[in-house]
């Protein structure tokens, strides 16, 4: 039942976006068609709750990570994660299935399909039966190619009024933006000259949240997404999207202000729905998207992987240590979603305020070394900068200036997955990092897109054979992640919620402690960052708890001896 104080809340909300731009009738109309959307979707829901715990985890991929010429791609992946994920994973976060132009997916040309390549809804549907579901609302643009579009220069719905457009007066000399390529494209439309917004390519064209009916449009989206099997929403590129004159347009108050709508709407569905919000940027203004409990459920920590890799590439804790110590616990009920790797790069933009310029040029030089390619943004009145570091989470780990011939690039690779699994929040594993996976030269030749070097496909029967053979890198790799992950789903100190507490113990060694929700467990998590033999001191006495995830712990006269890059997880 939707009460008064519901609508009043949906109200208010919509009054504090819209109200320079529509009349008190306006937003009443738009109130009363959200109103109705709800009430329609759970007369026919029951309610259905979400469990967060230990037990959760994400794999991230796309459809058509795994592929065979005899099946669709997502009929493919489905067989492949019952045989060899399924007991790891309780979530799959599919990248965009929908009918795309560009971007892997992320140019989308129609919202309510997903791509005949692919397969369709009735697929996701059956997985949904057994698993959480997670899928992106490209909600900040959409294809140049898309009906949306077409319908737009048509002046026809849908698509009438739903394209960013300025005039030459609009200043956009502060415009903060992810990428290189010209913003405006000049066109001449319904009698008059104009110019389209494109933040992220000439393909995508960004959405005018200004009119209401394109807000709408995705409140029936997402209606249509949960009604398919999705109940977790990665809303893409949340931060570019609304714009005004002579700012930086993002993050400004309307756009935090739609996904506290966003969060209104799926509480107040039956269904329990999660919104995770994806913005590659500095720590402070990620962060801000928690809001007062009242926006994204779960944030992506896009500090973690530049500061992770650069710990074990420099064998330095110092950085990756001040920031874990001053990262603030998630409130009850929201989360960091942790990653290493992902369908991007690894993200510069969140090492800004935390490394000086000698320190990251150093980074960049060292990833370069290692077989990275850059994409750079543009700034305002300033050179370009590095945006994201495109290399696969492999390659990056690989060498070091301590270590040039790879000697101990697995234990390196491990370790830092083990950080990123234990650390506080929900592990969110990429599809390629499980096999150890090196970049896609080939790919990156054809299509010359620096981040194809990271999207690898895997044909079903080649994978299938690589992880039979026990000796192939691709089983190795394979078996000591999904260890982890394995570990991982027993304690209770690695709920998401569980207590997080930094513990320095000097330069090449990174450590916390978590303390389940109970009390009842203490798992103290300590990795060697170095490729020479440590030790620390640990105060108290550790020697009957239990190391975890690898054999009993060495300590001599008082000391913890940790091999080159160990990890261990000492539980009570």
């Amino acid at each position: 039942m939707l009460t008064q104080k519901d609508q009043e809340k949906i109200r208010s909300k919509l009054d504090s976006i819209y109200k320079t731009y529509l009349s008190k009738k306006e937003i009443d109309y738009f109130k009363d068609e959200i109103s109705k959307i709800i009430k329609i979707f759970n007369k026919n829901n029951p309610r259905r709750k979400k469990i967060i715990s230990e037990k959760t985890s994400l794999i991230i991929c796309y459809a058509d990570s795994v592929y065979s010429k005899k099946k669709s791609s997502i009929k493919i992946f489905q067989s492949f994660y019952k045989k060899k994920l399924k007991k790891y994973f309780n979530t799959i976060h599919f990248l965009p299935f929908y009918p795309s132009s560009s971007d892997s997916g992320f140019a989308v040309k129609d919202h309510y399909k997903i791509d005949s390549k692919l397969g369709n809804w009735s697929d996701i549907k059956k997985i949904s039966k057994s698993n959480d579901i997670m899928a992106d609302m490209v909600i900040n643009h959409s294809s140049a190619r898309g009906l949306w579009f077409k319908n737009f220069l048509k002046e026809k719905r849908p698509g009438k009024d739903y394209f960013l457009t300025v005039d030459s007066k609009f200043n956009t000399s502060k415009v903060v933006r992810p990428r290189d390529h010209k913003l405006l494209k000049k066109i001449k439309i319904f009698k008059k000259t104009d110019y389209l917004w494109r933040t992220f390519s000439p393909d995508q064209i960004d959405l005018n949240f200004k009119n209401p009916s394109v807000l709408l449009r995705f409140i029936k989206i997402m209606i249509h997404l949960i009604n398919n099997g999705v109940t977790i929403f990665r809303l893409d590129a949340i931060a570019y999207l609304w714009k005004e004159n002579a700012t930086k347009c993002i993050n400004l108050k309307q756009t935090h202000e739609i996904i506290k709508l966003f969060r209104i709407i799926v509480n107040l569905l039956n269904v329990q729905t999660i919104i995770i919000t994806e913005t590659n940027l500095p720590e402070k203004e990620n962060l801000s998207y928690f809001g007062n409990k009242d926006e994204a459920n779960w944030i992506y920590n896009f500090s973690l992987p530049p500061l992770l890799i650069h710990a074990f590439l420099f064998e330095n804790s110092l950085y990756l240590n001040k920031w874990s110590k001053k990262l603030p616990s998630a409130k009850k009920g929201n989360s960091y979603l942790n990653f290493i790797a992902s369908h991007d790069g690894i993200g510069i933009r969140p090492t800004e305020g935390i490394f000086n310029k000698k320190i990251l040029n150093n980074f960049l030089k060292r990833l370069k070394k290692n077989g990275s390619k850059f994409s750079y943004r543009k700034i305002p009145n300033k050179p370009k900068k590095v945006y994201e570091a495109n290399i696969t989470v492999f390659d990056a780990l690989k060498r070091t200036d301590y270590d040039q011939t790879g000697k101990f690039y697995l234990q390196r690779y491990i370790s830092a997955h083990a950080i990123m699994i234990s650390f506080e929040g929900i592990p969110a594993v990429y599809f390629n990092s499980i096999f150890g996976t090196s970049n896609d030269e080939a790919k990156f030749v054809i299509t010359g897109n620096n981040r194809d070097v990271n999207r690898y496909r895997w044909n079903f029967q080649n994978i299938i054979k690589k992880l039979t053979d026990e000796k192939s890198k691709q089983s190795i790799f394979y078996r000591n992640i999904l260890n982890l992950l394995d570990k991982r789903r027993k304690q209770k100190a690695f709920h998401p919620n569980a207590l997080r507490y930094n513990i320095n113990l000097g330069p090449k060694i990174f450590s916390f402690k978590r303390i389940s929700i109970d009390k009842k467990q203490t798992i103290i998590c300590i990795t060697s960052l170095s490729s020479k033999i440590q030790s620390c001191k640990l105060n108290g006495n550790y020697s009957k708890w239990k190391n975890l995830i690898g054999p009993k712990i060495k300590i001599i006269k008082k000391k913890l001896i940790l091999k080159p890059f160990e990890t261990v997880w000492l539980s009570n």
